[in-house]
């Protein structure tokens, strides 16, 4: 479609990294785990296999929408069979078919593609919601992963402190209480990791949920990657907007409710027109029994009757009628008014994504700039000064805090950026950032 065609060359334009992405991809920043996990979920998901189970069962209702109504039989029988001129008729069998009028049948077909097309667009929201449920899960685990490691390194360093501690204490140099506090900043790390391991633990079992595997299935460790900055400027938020009209399944879905409103109303006035009853009749008739009849059989003597007939559905509640149209017409406002709604949701979506990646974007570089470059040479100066007795052991650790929360603040900000980016990719419809499809 040329407005996609256009929406990516401004993205290149943009500074944005454009691939060709397709409805069913999703971008993978290069995990090739993460592109594995995907595929699984979307292949095993009970969620989606059942959307997608409904979805075939409204690509069958349009041939059935469109098919003539099953014709009527009735069979006649004749206690005293009436007499005619060539026999007694003894039963009677009739055949009788309505007809709809002219183009109802084809109203009736695209309503019923129109809510099939509705039922793919809700497939893709169960799979785009799966798929982001996947990537909030993983990232998660992989800040989880990177905390637990920060929270053993923390150890590690607690412990050859706690060693210093230990050997100026034995010179002297310092008192027992440095010694004792350093043993509690070592038990409350010790307590954070066992929170950590269980926070993970909760969130393999989501992943393996979602997976439609064993809950208690172990999951690899997950290094998280440094997130490359993708442009959200307005220019760009614009035409992510503008491909979201063109992509996401809700807007989509709102389209097709339209259409399907539409043809309702057509469907609606279209009652105000007869329907048509064609019928066929076979009369069972024996032959003349009676002295005259078989003195003197009649031409055709016994020969069944053979008769064909049209009925009309006289449209005489013309009140009921009115009011079916004004349904179809309010029904079709409804679906109007629900695009509208659609069409804002989607604009406050990519918004609200967009600002909270550039704000997370400005916090990671942030971090990487200042605040944790600061916090390593701060620890590495108190460490200097604790060694050669200027501060205590309190202005060592206060040093030592700090460092730590810069490095559990920066990996907690690369994980939320990348679940942003998912949350941006679930608005629009389409693989976000471009270009880095499964």
């Amino acid at each position: 479609m040329e407005i996609e065609r256009m929406c990516f060359r401004l993205l290149a334009m943009a500074g944005i990294a454009v691939g060709q992405a397709t409805a069913a991809g999703y971008a993978v920043n290069g995990d090739a785990v993460l592109g594995e996990l995907i595929a699984e979920v979307i292949e095993r998901n009970p969620g989606i296999k059942s959307a997608a189970a409904d979805h075939a069962a409204a690509e069958e209702t349009i041939i059935q929408a469109g098919a003539l109504p099953a014709p009527m039989v009735s069979l006649t029988g004749h206690a005293l069979a009436p007499q005619t001129r060539v026999g007694p008729q003894l039963a009677g069998v009739t055949v009788t078919q309505n007809v709809p009028w002219f183009g109802e049948r084809g109203d009736r077909r695209e309503a019923a593609g129109r809510q099939a097309s509705a039922d793919r667009e809700l497939l893709r929201v169960r799979r785009a919601d799966a798929v982001r449920a996947v990537k909030t899960a993983y990232y998660e685990i992989g800040y989880l992963d990177a905390a637990i490691g920060i929270a053993a390194e923390e150890e590690e360093l607690l412990r050859h402190y706690e060693s210093l501690a230990r050997a100026r204490y034995a010179e002297g140099a310092a008192s027992q209480q440095a010694v004792l506090k350093l043993q509690a900043a070592i038990t409350q790390v010790r307590y954070r990791r066992r929170g950590l391991r269980g926070d993970r633990v909760a969130m393999v079992a989501e992943l393996n949920a979602l997976r439609d595997r064993p809950v208690r299935q172990r999951f690899a460790p997950v290094a998280l990657r440094d997130p490359d900055a993708v442009p959200v400027d307005d220019d760009a938020l614009r035409i992510l907007e503008a491909l979201g009209r063109e992509r996401a399944p809700e807007v989509l879905i709102a389209v097709h409710a339209m259409r399907r409103a539409e043809v309702g109303i057509r469907i609606a006035q279209r009652r105000y027109r007869p329907e048509l009853a064609l019928t066929g009749s076979w009369g069972v008739v024996a032959e003349r029994g009676d002295g005259p009849g078989r003195l003197n059989p009649p031409p055709g003597n016994g020969d069944d009757t053979f008769s064909v007939g049209i009925g009309l559905r006289v449209p005489i509640y013309r009140g009921a009628l009115a009011a079916g149209v004004r349904e179809a017409e309010a029904r079709f406002a409804a679906a109007q008014h629900e695009h509208r709604s659609a069409l804002n949701r989607l604009a406050l979506a990519v918004r609200g994504a967009g600002a909270r990646l550039a704000a997370t974007d400005q916090q990671i570089e942030l971090y990487r700039s200042a605040l944790l470059p600061q916090a390593e040479q701060a620890l590495a100066a108190s460490e200097a000064a604790y060694a050669t007795g200027v501060i205590g052991v309190q202005e060592l650790l206060a040093g030592e805090r700090e460092l730590l929360e810069a490095r559990l603040g920066l990996a907690r900000l690369r994980a939320d950026y990348m679940k942003l980016l998912a949350g941006m990719e679930r608005a629009v419809g389409a693989a976000f950032p471009p270009g880095s499809e499964s």
